[in-house]
């Protein structure tokens, strides 16, 4: 990066936590101003906060990818997501308000037991624990590959600022600090779009490059075949990510947490339908990048590889070097071969003949092929050079256009956007798993204590967390792609979570015995189907939470009958 890039970056990270830090100044040391702000948020900063808490560095490093390699299906995920706004606001909110809890599972003991409350607390805190090491890690993997520092350090680097960030400003902090960070991130982005565009061939339009990736079957948006081991299809996404939303907002404390901090519960519900209508927008505009990118690329040169660092590392082998190059030579013929069947195509497009359409089409589809099994080979190469290396390299699709083609200066906005992401997404999430360790883990087992005591204690507890997902970051890099990884991470816990409060919500004659050890048994099931079955794991979510409740109705009717 240049000096300017290095000033822009420093310059609005500085701005964003000093923005933050001068807002909440006089903030009070009570457990209710640090774990909600002191309940005085409004609707826009409710919705802000819980759209910058979802949106981390993974969604802006590899969304992208993730459209590159297999299209813009992936918005299918969110389709259940507006209902479940809506189911939330109408049930859960004036719930939780009503009772004025600190963490959703603080509701659960009123509602059945103590050990329930702890089970379904520990659930969320395994699954956030191991989330937040992947949101550590993406911003880590910015820097090292701008930098090249080795990744563990910078892991370290990166998770001891977020811990310090973290500690010293509590809920109202990292919420103030959010609606900065979300204005640097859709800034970011839309400038990202504009370039892309701006970057084609003078002669293809974005209506253009909208055809072509169309034809090469990336605005693969909708699809309604029903297959239970395809991750994403319509009901998928309309049952199984419906469940997963329900489950994330509505029972995830750092979620929960965002919204718990409205002033009433018509703000809360605000920001809830805020995140409902404008969601699937902005992930729609991601996915967009990366289809962009596609195009991009069919008229620019892709590397072999965008895993920078690994392919220097084995380029530079004596062993696998020349293979490598070898390889990189034939990638440079096929993607003449490549962006000259693409221009075909387009030209063939303006005019509309059949004809030429379908002789560009299947000359672009053999150096499509062509290509996909070169790199293939080329990953299978780097595997064996560098075993620790990333099975896939789509997380570095964006970076890499970043570092390559942005000017001077935006380079560093660009990173400031993903940098931003992951302080707001990470400082919420240690902010709801040092409040559910204490109000729900600590603080019953530990009574009568001082409001300052409580307060140290969450402090405490958001360094031991932080610790903990520094040290699940950096096994990330051995994952495939960070937000399947993060979503697969939910879905094996949400559902029976999510089932839990369904049983509380809705089905009052169940007590706590009955819906802990359906809980247990539930979430024993999901984890015995995730490894032994190929079940797409957005069914996870649906999964659990029907185990959860069939087996407290079952539970129900033999203690009934007997």
């Amino acid at each position: 990066m240049s000096g300017l890039d290095w000033l822009i970056l420093g310059g609005t990270l500085l701005f964003i936590v000093g923005y933050g830090t001068w807002r909440t100044r006089r903030a009070g040391d009570s457990l209710d101003d640090y774990l909600l702000g002191g309940r005085t948020a409004s609707w826009w900063a409710v919705g802000l906060s819980i759209m910058a808490t979802q949106a981390s560095a993974i969604t802006f490093l590899s969304t992208p990818g993730q459209a590159y390699d297999d299209g813009m299906r992936f918005i299918q995920f969110y389709l259940g997501l507006p209902v479940a706004m809506v189911l939330i606001a109408v049930f859960a909110v004036p719930i939780y308000h009503r009772l004025q809890v600190f963490t959703a599972y603080e509701y659960l003991e009123g509602r059945f037991d103590r050990r329930t409350r702890t089970f379904a607390a520990l659930l969320f805190l395994v699954q956030r624990g191991l989330s937040n090491g992947l949101s550590l890690y993406a911003p880590a993997l910015v820097l090292s590959a701008i930098l090249g520092w080795n990744i563990q350090l910078t892991v370290w680097l990166i998770g001891g600022l977020m811990i310090a960030y973290t500690v010293s400003g509590g809920t109202k902090a990292v919420a103030v600090t959010q609606q900065a960070q979300v204005a640097v991130i859709f800034t970011g982005m839309v400038i990202a779009g504009y370039l892309l565009v701006h970057y084609l061939p003078a002669e293809v339009s974005f209506t253009d490059a909208m055809r072509v990736a169309g034809h090469e079957g990336k605005l693969n948006l909708i699809d309604f075949h029903f297959d239970p081991s395809d991750r994403y299809n319509f009901w998928s996404g309309i049952t199984g990510g419906l469940f997963l939303a329900l489950s994330y907002f509505g029972t995830d404390q750092s979620q929960v947490q965002r919204y718990l901090a409205g002033r009433d519960i018509t703000e809360s519900r605000l920001g809830l339908l805020m995140n409902g209508l404008l969601k699937i927008p902005m992930q729609f505009g991601i996915l967009l990048l990366g289809v962009l990118l596609f195009v991009f690329y069919q008229f620019n040169p892709a590397p072999l590889t965008f895993n920078r660092p690994v392919y220097l590392q084995v380029a530079h082998s004596e062993q696998y070097g020349p293979q490598l190059r070898g390889l990189e030579r034939t990638h440079a013929t096929l993607f003449k071969a490549r962006a000259r069947a693409t221009g075909q195509l387009v030209a063939a497009l303006k005019t509309d003949d059949i004809q030429a359409i379908a002789t560009a089409k299947m000359h672009l589809q053999a150096t499509q092929a062509a290509n996909l099994g070169l790199r293939q080979r080329a990953q299978t190469l780097l595997k064996q050079a560098v075993p620790t290396a990333e099975a896939k390299d789509t997380d570095y699709i964006f970076l890499t256009f970043v570092l390559n083609y942005m000017p001077h200066g935006l380079v560093g906005l660009l990173v400031a956007v993903v940098l931003s992401a992951a302080m707001g997404s990470a400082a919420a999430g240690l902010n709801a798993l040092s409040s559910t360790t204490v109000v729900d883990l600590y603080k019953p087992r530990r009574p009568g204590r001082s409001e300052g005591h409580y307060v140290a204690a969450s402090r405490w507890a958001a360094v031991g967390w932080g610790v903990l997902g520094i040290g699940f970051a950096t096994f990330a890099a051995r994952l495939e792609n960070l937000i399947q990884a993060v979503n697969i991470l939910g879905s094996l816990f949400y559902g029976t979570i999510l089932g839990i409060f369904v049983v509380a919500f809705f089905l009052k004659s169940v007590n706590g015995r009955t819906v802990f050890w359906a809980a247990v048994m539930a979430q024993i099931v999901v984890m015995g189907l995730f490894f032994t079955t190929d079940i797409g794991y957005l069914w996870f979510n649906i999964i659990g939470c029907a185990l959860v409740v069939v087996g407290s109705l079952s539970n129900k009717l033999v203690g009934t009958s007997s």
